[in-house]
């Protein structure tokens, strides 16, 4: 069996995350080393791989195929023209760039590079997000007329650079949202938001620092066919019990329990059945790491991954658009675009749902 050498860049939560998912959830993939961060050396102990100390380094190893890149965001540009410059796959937390500059220069390298470039976030992976997916798609709601999407918290005590420039919830919270409903909508056409700083000062690793990024915002998305959809995401929501995501349609309400990147079943209420259906959660153990699978998946059979610099460069504009509107007040057109992936079981299931959307075959 082909086993897919795996180096980690960053040994933070997201990165000791990822070594778990690697551990328990990948026969094909070994974690062969770690760098970065101060904890580094106990998540080498811990997996009984080797601690290597500089990046360059790891890049110049022959026994890494690719690298998990887990650092903090202002560092992802970098260290993503490094890896590919190596030659190696690569996997890159969110956001992919935290500028939309970056994000293009990303995007033109993924274009060159003779290796796959994964950005997270991995939520459209998940089995309730593709059982969503088809009923939307299916026409189960009928046609999508608004959505809602949520996720926040108090924000972390530690890493500073969270509310550093380049930082923010949104590009570490409402990614995922946006990520989300834009698999499930499609392009956005225009964007506008109420994006600002709420608490102007923070206790991070027992310092007061001053915050210099968002912690507050309601992101507003105009899709195809005036279909709007709202983002609710900050550093500033000490608990809620709301879905993370809601699509209203013509003909009925579909809606996903728990978070987007953690979900927890979904409900479906049709106006035909006049009741709400629940589905309990199917895979309760899916990782919201499960990216780096879909990429040892993908080496190693020939495929080309679903999640795709294309659709993260889209939701960086997205972001970037509301950031800017907050300022401003100004809405914003988005000039990008991608193709969202799909998740039909069969190909009749597909060419029956495009028969029911195409109003020439009436």
């Amino acid at each position: 069996m082909t086993i897919l050498r795996i180096a980690l860049l960053g040994s933070g939560y997201m990165g000791g995350t990822y070594a778990e998912c690697i551990s328990k959830y990948n026969q094909r993939g070994r974690l062969v080393a770690v760098s970065g961060g101060r904890r580094a050396p106990g998540l080498a102990e811990r997996y009984g791989i080797e601690y290597v100390e500089h990046y360059d380094a790891l890049l110049a190893r022959n026994d890494v195929d690719a690298i998990l890149i887990a650092t903090p965001h202002s560092l992802h540009l970098e260290q993503v023209v490094q890896a590919a410059a190596a030659g190696k796959h690569v996997l890159v937390e969110k956001p992919m760039g935290t500028t939309l500059e970056e994000a293009a220069e990303i995007v033109e390298l993924a274009k060159k590079s003779p290796g796959h470039l994964v950005p997270a976030p991995h939520v459209i992976l998940s089995p309730t997000y593709q059982k969503m997916w088809r009923h939307i798609h299916r026409g189960d709601i009928g046609q999508p007329y608004l959505a809602r999407a949520f996720y926040g918290w108090a924000g972390p005590s530690w890493g500073q650079w969270f509310y550093r420039q380049g930082g923010g919830s949104m590009f570490d919270l409402g990614v995922y949202n946006v990520v989300s409903l834009t698999g499930f909508l499609g392009p956005a056409k225009r964007v506008t938001g109420l994006v600002g700083t709420a608490i102007p000062e923070r206790m991070v690793e027992g310092e007061m620092m001053k915050v210099e990024a968002d912690d507050n915002a309601h992101i507003c998305i105009e899709f195809a066919n005036s279909c709007y959809a709202v983002v609710t995401t900050g550093f500033t929501i000490q608990r809620y019990r709301t879905p993370a995501i809601e699509i209203y349609g013509s003909e009925g309400t579909i809606q996903m329990m728990g978070d987007d990147w953690d979900p927890d079943g979904y409900e479906l209420w049709q106006n035909e059945v006049g009741a709400w259906k629940v589905f309990d959660e199917s895979a309760p153990n899916w990782p919201w790491a499960d990216g780096i699978n879909h990429l040892v998946e993908c080496i190693i059979e020939g495929k080309t991954p679903i999640i795709t610099p294309a659709h993260a460069y889209h939701v960086i504009e997205i972001m970037e658009a509301a950031r800017a509107a907050g300022k401003d007040g100004q809405r914003r057109d988005i000039n990008s675009t991608f193709t969202p992936a799909t998740f039909w079981e069969s190909e009749d299931e597909a060419v029956a749902a495009h028969l029911r959307h195409d109003t020439s075959s009436e």
